[in-house]
Formats: structure tokens, C-alpha cells, sequence
């Protein structure tokens, strides 16, 4: 494993030197990217080993690290170390990084700041809140910091995925597709500094619009019951290459923690189809699926079993014996025409107790069957 540390720079003039002195002492591969500053850097370089890749025009953060993975794969480095120019971060926490990297080499290794309330702006620390509320709805996974830029990547991570954005929104986005392609995401607690006169290039209207658009588009991404795509390191060449969804599925299948997986899945299906919320289940089912990170397929599938008559009718009949202690054993014209609205309450207050009954069923049955499968499918092998 090779690490380039990375200095992604625009317009920290009084900073940039100082962070680059800082990563030189704790490693010889450095180099500074700077993405279109009004002023050349290079005079605040002068007389230091570090490489200047320079851009004429300002093209954004995550267009600056895709250029950074390229350059870094053309000479042999595995990973790049982004360091932000604004002396935010440590050199010396960068062996926390490295390390993890040895321990997890094909993963994400996010750099967790250690916020102090006092000292942190309140709006990095909501930020860092409220974005990680979202990578867990989309992924299930919980990433504690998600807008950190001292990141240590896998070059073929960022090389062998498309992304959509090139600004700070990327981070976000090569976050959740690590997660989704299967490389995984660890974080390491690193030490963080906020000057009083540091400079943030943060744009609170054009970058908090862009995240927006992103969450949302990742969030229905993420409802889709469509997998997604999976990597995997070619045994000879070590680059990414994908993985076809049958070959993922059942790989899954073989793991002993799909068995729960599965059968909490198709329950959770059940428990949204059959709770008397028309409307509001369908997007139940899709949070609770995206934040315990379910099988989607299996949810939606098992849900759309519980459609008319007999589940709502099931639910008629617990709320009536509920009410009266006896079963509705009429149907006709003034039961449910007339008495519309009581059979609706009652259908609510049915749903309340055939709900979580008929989840349990179903989470026992799927278990079993999964057992059986998964039992099958380690003995072929």
C-alpha cells in the first residue's frame, strides 16, 4: 500500500504553506491541487519538496480529488490522504488514517473531528448532525461525521464509480456510494482546530442547495427496490470491477446474518401493509427499510400481500370483537355502507393488533425457510 497525501487548495494563501510544512513532516509523498486560486501558489511553496498541480479555472472539491486518484494511480499510489488547506486538520493524526487503511484497504477511512461545543461553529456541528441522519436513512449505515475532509480513499474506490458531483456536495456522495458498493465506510477520531479568522469558501445558500438536491435524489435512490451495484478487487489486476447481482444475492444469502435480515424485512413488509394507514405505510416502509438498511425487495413484496380484502377485512373483525366481543357476521348494504365510518375505526383499531400479530408469522415463517435455504446452500458449497 502507497499513500499520497493530497492538499486540496483555493485561495488559503495564508494557510497553505504552514499545512504543507505540517503533512511534510509526517510523510515524503505530498502534493498541493489547487483548483483555480486568483493567485499562483507556488511562490508560498518555494524551496519544499511537495508537487503543485495547478488549474486554471475553479471546477470544485470533488472534481479537484478525482484528478488527484488519477494522478496518484499513474504513479503507483493505492491511496490519497485529503488534507483541507485551511490548517483545520493535523499531519500528525495522519498515521490513524494510514493505519486504518492497512486494517480495512479497500474501505472509506472518514477523519472524525473531535468537536468541542465550545469551540466548534454551530453550524458545523448541526451539519455534521443533520447529514448523518441522512446517510443513515439511505444506507442504514451511521457515518458520525459525514462532511470531514480528512478522508484517506481507495484510488480504485473513486475511480471505478461515476458521481454526480464535483463540489463539496461529493464527499457526501462518494460516502453513501462506498456504502452502497460495498467497501464500507470507518471512521477514526482526529483532532480538529478552528481559528477565529479561518476561511471557508462553504457557500450557505449555493453548497446547502446542492446537498439538498443530493439527499434527495440519494434518498430515492435508496426507496428503490433495485440493488446496488457491488465491487470487488480482481484477484489479479486488484482493480474494482462489478459484481453481478446474482453472484451478490446469494453471497448474502450464505452470510448467517441474512437470516434475520430477511425475515425483519418481510415482517416489516407485513407490519406497513397491514397497518391502517393508507398512504402513510407506504412511506413508513420505506424509512424504516432504508434506516435498518432491509431488503427492500422482500419488504415491498411481502407489503403488496397484504391489498384488499382479506387482511382489511381480518382487521374489521378484530376491531369489532374489540368493540362488542362478538365477530361482524353481516355484510351487506348498512354494515358497510351505511356504517362506513365504524368499520373504519374499526379496521384502525383492528390494524393495531393484526399488525405486529401477523409480522410475528411472518417473521417466524421467512426465518425458517431462511435456515433451510441457507443450510442448503452451505452444504453445496
Amino acid at each position: 500500500m502507497k499513500f499520497l497525501a493530497v492538499i486540496p487548495h483555493y485561495n488559503h494563501a495564508r494557510t497553505l504553506r504552514s499545512v504543507a510544512e505540517d503533512v511534510l513532516r509526517h510523510t515524503p509523498d505530498a502534493a498541493v491541487f489547487d483548483d483555480g486560486s486568483t493567485e499562483n501558489p507556488a511562490p508560498l511553496l518555494e524551496g519544499l519538496p511537495v508537487l503543485l498541480v495547478r488549474f486554471e479555472k475553479n471546477r470544485g472539491k470533488g472534481a479537484v480529488i478525482l484528478d488527484a486518484a488519477r494522478y496518484a494511480k499513474e504513479r503507483g499510489f493505492t491511496h490519497i490522504i485529503t488534507i483541507d488547506a485551511d490548517g483545520q486538520h493535523k499531519a500528525e493524526d495522519l498515521p490513524l488514517l494510514t493505519e486504518s487503511a492497512r486494517q480495512n484497504p479497500h474501505a472509506l477511512i472518514i477523519g472524525a473531528r473531535r468537536f468541542d461545543p465550545e469551540k466548534v461553529p454551530f453550524s458545523s456541528r448541526f451539519g455534521r448532525k443533520f447529514g448523518g441522519f441522512w446517510v443513515h436513512l439511505q444506507t442504514g449505515k451511521k457515518v458520525s461525521d459525514i462532511q470531514s475532509g480528512y478522508r484517506c480513499y481507495p484510488v480504485e474506490m473513486l475511480l471505478c464509480q461515476k458521481f454526480l458531483c464535483k463540489r463539496y456536495s461529493f464527499e457526501v456522495e462518494a460516502a453513501v456510494k462506498a456504502l452502497w458498493g460495498g467497501f464500507g465506510v470507518t471512521e477514526v477520531p482526529v483532532s480538529v482546530v478552528y481559528p477565529q479568522d479561518r476561511v471557508s469558501h462553504f457557500s450557505a445558500l449555493k453548497d446547502n442547495f446542492r446537498l439538498s438536491v443530493l439527499n434527495s435524489y440519494l434518498t430515492l435512490r435508496a426507496m428503490l427496490p433495485i440493488p446496488h451495484r457491488q465491487y470487488a478487487a480482481d484477484e489479479k489486476t486488484g482493480e474494482q470491477v462489478k459484481r453481478g447481482y446474482w453472484e451478490v444475492m446469494i453471497e448474502n444469502l450464505k452470510q448467517p446474518g441474512s437470516i434475520t435480515k430477511n425475515a425483519f424485512s418481510a415482517a416489516w413488509g407485513i407490519f406497513c401493509g397491514s397497518i391502517a394507514l393508507p398512504g402513510i405505510r407506504q412511506v413508513m416502509l420505506f424509512f424504516g427499510a432504508g434506516w435498518w438498511n432491509l431488503n427492500k425487495i422482500l419488504s415491498i413484496s411481502f407489503e403488496k400481500l397484504c391489498i384488499g380484502p382479506f387482511v382489511p377485512a381480518l382487521c374489521i373483525e378484530a376491531g369489532y370483537f374489540l368493540r362488542y366481543g362478538r365477530f361482524l357476521t353481516e355484510f351487506n348494504m348498512t354494515t358497510l355502507g351505511r356504517q362506513f365510518l365504524q368499520r373504519v375505526w374499526e379496521w384502525v383499531i383492528g390494524s393495531l393488533v393484526v399488525a405486529p400479530l401477523l409480522a410475528a408469522i411472518t417473521f417466524g415463517a421467512v426465518w425458517l425457510i431462511g435456515l433451510m435455504l441457507h443450510r442448503s446452500l452451505r452444504e453445496r458449497v
